[in-house]
């Protein structure tokens, strides 16, 4: 059964949805015959290297809301992040354009590491601070997961695998996807936004017996 993710690394909801997701498939049956395919989407395109400024103010700005709004976002950002388990630092995140980090997410996949790289990347970001367009950070952080130095550095350098980013979010527009995350299961269960384990559990149970009853 295949799980198509569209997210973006400098989002902390796509970081709850896929805590959530493992945890459903920790309870999930039928776990071991899934598959996890991470698919393109840049929640700011049109984003500079690296935003400065703090982060609440950046989301106040983003949304059109007032400082205060701001914080209040933070605030539940935060608790939400801290009820999925997931580490994060809102005070040392610095949001950043995410095109390159999602060609790597490509290369990735080649070697069968992208869960790996999309979590590292993830980590990266929303816990320890680092800019995610920042070459050396990046080559960094895909040799930590065990892709090739060459290979890294020579996608780094070049523009291969954009289309592959491309095509990613032309799929999602086709299908209307206009906020993540967003999973698709077997491609026709759409699942919009961090849903908690247990919604996530029961769409991948109805998934799963509608397959076996159409096979």
């Amino acid at each position: 059964m295949r799980i198509e993710i569209w997210s973006d690394f400098v989002c902390p909801w796509c970081a709850i949805g896929k805590a959530h997701l493992d945890q459903a498939l920790e309870q999930f049956e039928h776990a071991d015959d899934t598959y996890v395919i991470c698919r393109s989407f840049e929640l700011d395109p049109g984003a500079p290297a690296v935003r400065t400024g703090e982060y609440d103010r950046l989301l106040a700005a983003r949304y059109g809301t007032s400082p205060q709004g701001g914080r209040a976002m933070v605030s539940r950002i935060s608790a939400a992040c801290e009820r999925a388990g997931t580490d994060a630092r809102f005070d040392l995140v610095r949001p950043a354009n995410t095109f390159d980090a999602h060609r790597l997410l490509h290369l990735a996949k080649m070697y069968g590491v992208q869960d790996a790289l999309a979590c590292r990347l993830t980590r990266a970001y929303l816990a320890e601070g680092q800019v995610l367009s920042d070459h050396p950070t990046l080559q960094h952080l895909a040799e930590e997961v065990g892709l090739v130095p060459a290979k890294i550095a020579s996608t780094l350098a070049g523009d291969a695998f954009a289309e592959h980013v491309s095509a990613d979010e032309a799929e999602a527009a086709r299908r209307e996807v206009t906020a993540v995350p967003t999973f698709l299961i077997d491609g026709h269960h759409v699942i919009p936004g961090a849903q908690t384990p247990d919604t996530l559990l029961a769409t991948l149970r109805r998934a799963f017996d509608s397959q076996r009853l159409s096979a």
